[in-house]
């Protein structure tokens, strides 16, 4: 009997260590727990950093020729307008006089022209805004559906370009696509495009990224 009576204490001393842990509060998570380490938190933003759109008013966008930018100059109504960049690249303002604006960024142009202001106002306040964008446009010609100019921020592959513009016209000769675009040096490089070869897998490199100014022609 004194043997049984051991027994069933060890059992029940078990089952006592196995419920009283169950019935403990649970322990709360300290905010250095939750928060993510340096290294994550560094990971997470170099990858938002790289997918994030440049957006045409941000310190990477660069304007070019036709872009059309809306120009306020704080309590200067004179000279506070919307102005198209001419196909030299440049602006004119009142006081300003001729100014570069092709190549420059937003941020870079209001610096530009504050400098120039100062000579005429105490510390000029400039604000720059790209109200349209039509140099990052590419053409498409010939046989499409909807030939025309078209932004590449509508289609960036000959492909999208191709469903942009509404697709092949019944005639198209499909595999004699080609794309012009013009070289720094003045020069002309083409680029062919056989839609026929690229649909069943051959040579996928040749829908290539389009460039501003690129024209598509689709005889």
């Amino acid at each position: 009997m004194a043997g049984l009576r051991s027994v069933e204490r060890a059992i029940l001393f078990g089952v006592i260590l196995a419920i009283v842990p169950a019935a403990l509060p649970a322990q709360p998570v300290t905010a250095a727990e939750r928060q993510p380490t340096p290294g994550a938190a560094a990971a997470t933003s170099s990858e938002a950093s790289a997918t994030a759109p440049v957006h045409p008013n941000s310190d990477r966008f660069v304007i070019g020729n036709d872009d059309v930018l809306a120009i306020d100059v704080w309590n200067e109504k004179e000279i506070t307008r919307s102005i198209p960049v001419r196909s030299d690249g440049k602006i004119s303002l009142p006081l300003v006089g001729e100014i570069q604006a092709a190549g420059r960024t937003p941020m870079q142009l209001e610096g530009d022209i504050a400098d120039r202001l100062r000579n005429y106002i105490t510390s000029p306040q400039v604000t720059v805004i790209v109200q349209e964008i039509h140099s990052q446009n590419f053409n498409i010609l010939g046989q499409v559906a909807k030939p025309g100019s078209y932004s590449l921020t509508v289609a960036s592959t000959v492909m999208d370009a191709i469903a942009a513009a509404g697709g092949f016209k019944d005639f198209a000769k499909q595999k004699g696509i080609y794309i012009l675009r013009q070289t720094p040096s003045g020069s002309e490089s083409r680029y062919n495009f056989n839609y026929k070869d690229f649909i069943k897998g051959k040579d996928p490199s040749q829908n290539i990224k389009l460039e501003p100014h690129d024209t598509i022609v689709v005889p």
